[in-house]
């Protein structure tokens, strides 16, 4: 294989209709009427309702909007309006009230208090890993920032259990938007569909049972350029397109680049694909105009994350083995 700067080009034309017939397969196979998908205000969410409308017809397509009271505002307003945009019907919930119930703040505020013993429930935070991978060596240590809203921030490196602690709480959000998903999904017999990307599905970035838990993902195969590149082709909103992509999911405002990523999606997925297809690092570097031990740097950390989040990728261990004769005998006793 040659590789160049160019290798993830899209045929958009070819690829929507690729994937278009894959959502009608996908239907047909499950015998469900429609789609259920969540509207993030991004553009994976934005793109993947393209591709359900396209596939299965805006009549089948129901968009849910689930923000909660740290989610930044203008991702329900791009949500929405790409709604419109699309001509689907949608449902707009507020779960704050269910993460509270639950415990979700004050579990997480908890932890935080631990780092930072003034912390008060109103201001606002956001977690990072170290920038700007590609020029330095670092681990992949959590940092917690913390703001008052008067002008003082405060950064601390969390430790494991601190950060495993505000993590467990983060990520009922997630959850809790697929419980609605599916609810939806089952009272209308849709299926839930996924807005799950190449980029964060090698790299672990979904919750399990969270925004991983869905019935179809018809865009896991696309790299986040690629992604950028079929959203552009369907005529996604400007402003989801020049927005940077973002978890969403604490009151201060972290893109996935200082979140998860470390580098700008443009460099992050060469480099991913070269890493998945064994490119040697001589001819990344080159091509790519980089130092080996750049590349190097950069492989070892997408070889870190994708062995820890494995176990996000696969079916949960058992000793059920069901072969396509077990399936056959059980549906002979089922007729007898």
């Amino acid at each position: 294989m040659i590789f160049h700067k160019d290798i993830l080009h899209l045929d958009c034309d070819k690829e929507r209709t690729r994937i278009c017939e894959f959502i009608r397969q996908q239907s047909l196979r499950m015998r469900r009427g429609g789609a259920v998908i969540g509207l993030s205000g991004g553009v994976d969410s934005a793109l993947s309702a393209e591709l359900c409308v396209s596939a299965l017809g805006k009549d089948h397509v129901l968009g849910l909007i689930l923000p909660e009271k740290e989610s930044n505002p203008i991702s329900r307003e791009y949500a929405q309006k790409q709604a419109v945009k699309l001509g689907i019907d949608v449902e707009i919930i507020d779960i704050t009230p269910i993460l509270e119930a639950f415990g979700t703040y004050r579990k997480r505020d908890e932890f935080v208090s631990r780092v930072f013993p003034d912390y008060q429930s109103h201001w606002r935070l956001k977690l990072t890993l170290p920038p700007n991978l590609l020029e330095r060596d670092a681990f992949n240590f959590f940092t917690l920032t913390v703001d008052d809203g008067k002008g003082m921030t405060k950064s601390a490196r969390l430790k494991k259990d601190i950060l495993n602690g505000i993590v467990a709480a983060t990520d009922t959000k997630q959850r809790t938007r697929m419980m609605h998903l599916y609810y939806f999904a089952e009272k209308t017999n849709y299926f839930v569909c996924g807005t799950t990307n190449r980029s964060e599905v090698i790299q672990g970035l979904f919750v399990k049972y969270g925004d991983g838990g869905v019935d179809i993902e018809p865009i896991a195969h696309l790299y986040k350029s690629q992604v950028f590149q079929l959203a552009q082709h369907f005529g996604v909103l400007p402003e989801i397109l020049a927005r940077r992509p973002s978890p969403d999911t604490f009151s201060l405002t972290v893109s996935d680049e200082e979140f998860f990523f470390r580098m700008p999606f443009e460099t992050l997925d060469l480099l991913l694909f070269a890493w998945e297809n064994g490119i040697p690092i001589v001819a990344v570097a080159k091509e790519m105009g980089l130092l080996e031990e750049q590349v190097q740097r950069a492989f070892r950390d997408f070889s870190s994350k994708y062995s820890a989040t494995r176990h996000l990728r696969e079916l949960p261990p058992s000793l059920l083995k069901m072969g396509r004769t077990d399936e056959q005998d059980m549906e002979r006793k089922r007729k007898e």
